[in-house]
């Protein structure tokens, strides 16, 4: 399990190092090196360095490296799955999962390394011919989250290591293993010296704003919070520097009349228990046809409650830990705050002692517009409005300045599109309670982000345009 900095494909320490918290039972599980900026810019230095062999390797190489990441991942699935659940505290299952799809990113972009197109085509005046060209752009500092700690590595570093471009990047400091793991598949994949490096550090805010400040640093992909997203896009102004930004999500739940209740209730235990419900894409509110609410309501409890709550690291456990008891406090607070108002939580199951541990809610009499429904919740509460009409569901769904994901179940797939379509999110899952996938574009509209990846449009943001105008 590596613990130090990965820079220039040396291993390396940096000042006092910072425990890493299993959230089950509060115990230290290892203690990471600590980077500084001057580490973030060793890092940066590597990296810049690298750029040049690494954008002119030719793409099927580049690509070989990333099918044996995706290689290394599968094999070694368990390893990197425990240690999600033991760092993160989700349980195991959902680790196993993200570890699937986490790899499913590098054997994505190893075949879409060598598809990039360019254009070629006579001008309309007929006095030139117009070529297009992909260049990758260059240094690329990424900056993940803790709720996947895996997943948002390598859709990160997939998709930069595809166009050419070389990676610094920065984890969480509440889950950093996983992105050194990550780190020491990618050396073991073949990524040249300097290509990935990681950085583990507990001063992200002074180590990002001198990496980028650095102007060999050239794109900036970030997922995190739309509050630490517009402190970031505020700093790359300054630089006019490009950046992708896949933010926060207040996604709603949408079930319409007719729609069969035992589908939707599946599809919300997915939707909603993802990981915990700490997740963007997690379904955060629920509107549901006055017609179904009750039997809606009724079964989402009953399945919730059954679920077992537990370490993330048994096999048994459905529900584990949230990965902090400072971010299991806030959600218990917001739900204090939503009976204080008037809404009825009821209570699911029993939480375990000794660890950041929350026991599913479901919160009824919800008003739209509460603090529950402009607040991206993070973690196992599901509030609960109901409508009569399909128009004031979708308007209620659209008043957010988020938009990243909504679901939607409907009768019928045409209904469903039908209202997907007036949804104000880059992504809408009709009759089904996930849409990720590394094939499709991932992002958001409004506050949710800037950019998408995954799919064909993954890798062009990790490439610039080229335009040469040619007189033949």
């Amino acid at each position: 399990m590596p613990t130090r900095l990965l820079i220039g494909g040396e291993w390396l320490t940096a000042g006092d190092p910072f425990p890493v918290v299993d959230p089950s039972d509060l115990s230290v599980i290892a203690e990471v090196s600590d980077a500084g900026t001057d580490e973030g810019l060793a890092a940066v230095a590597a990296a810049h360095d690298a750029f040049p062999a690494w954008s002119a390797t030719p793409a099927r190489q580049r690509a070989e490296v990333l099918r044996r990441a995706f290689e290394i991942m599968t094999a070694e699935a368990d390893q990197c799955a425990r240690l999600i659940s033991l760092e993160n505290g989700k349980a195991y299952r959902d680790a196993l999962a993200e570890t699937t799809y986490a790899a499913e990113f590098f054997r994505w972009f190893s075949e879409e390394a060598a598809r990039v197109e360019g254009g070629f085509r006579p001008s309309p005046s007929g006095d030139k011919v117009i070529v297009t060209d992909h260049r990758p752009i260059g240094v690329a500092y990424c900056i993940t989250p803790w709720n996947f700690p895996a997943a948002m590595a390598t859709r990160k570093i997939g998709p930069a290591l595809a166009a050419g471009c070389t990676v610094v990047l920065k984890p969480a400091s509440e889950t950093p293993l996983t992105a050194l793991w990550i780190g020491e598949v990618m050396t073991r994949a073949g990524a040249p010296r300097g290509v990935v490096n990681v950085i583990t550090t507990s001063r992200s805010g002074a180590v990002s704003a001198a990496v980028l400040a650095d102007p060999r640093v050239m794109t900036l992909s970030f997922t995190g919070s739309t509050d630490v997203g517009k402190v970031l896009l505020k700093q790359t102004a300054d630089r006019v520097l490009r950046s992708s930004m896949e933010l926060g999500g207040n996604a709603p739940f949408v079930v319409l009349e007719g729609a069969d209740v035992d589908a939707a209730v599946s599809g919300a235990m997915v939707a909603k228990m993802r990981n915990g419900g700490a997740a963007c894409t997690a379904a955060n509110r629920f509107y549901v046809h006055a017609s179904l609410a009750d039997p809606f309501t009724d079964r989402f409890e009953r399945a919730l409650a059954a679920l077992r709550i537990g370490p993330g690291i048994d096999p048994a456990t459905e529900l584990g830990a949230m990965v902090s008891v400072r971010e299991r406090d806030k959600v218990v607070q917001l739900v204090a705050d939503a009976e204080a108002a008037g809404a009825r939580p009821t209570r699911l199951g029993e939480a375990p002692p000794g660890g950041a541990f929350l026991a599913p809610v479901v919160v009824r009499d919800v008003e739209h517009g509460s603090l529950l429904t402009r607040t991206e919740v993070f973690g196992p509460v599901a509030p609960v409005v109901t409508f009569e009409d399909t128009d004031d569901a979708v308007r209620m769904a659209n008043d957010t300045e988020y938009g990243l994901i909504s679901y939607v179940y409907a009768p019928d797939a045409g209904a469903g599109l039908s209202v997907g379509r007036r949804l104000e999110s880059g992504m809408v899952a009709v009759n089904r309670g996930v849409a990720s996938d590394p094939a499709a574009p991932f992002g958001g509209m409004k506050e949710s982000g800037l950019g998408r990846e995954g799919g064909f449009a993954g890798v062009h943001e990790f490439l610039e345009v080229q335009y040469l105008a040619v007189d033949l």
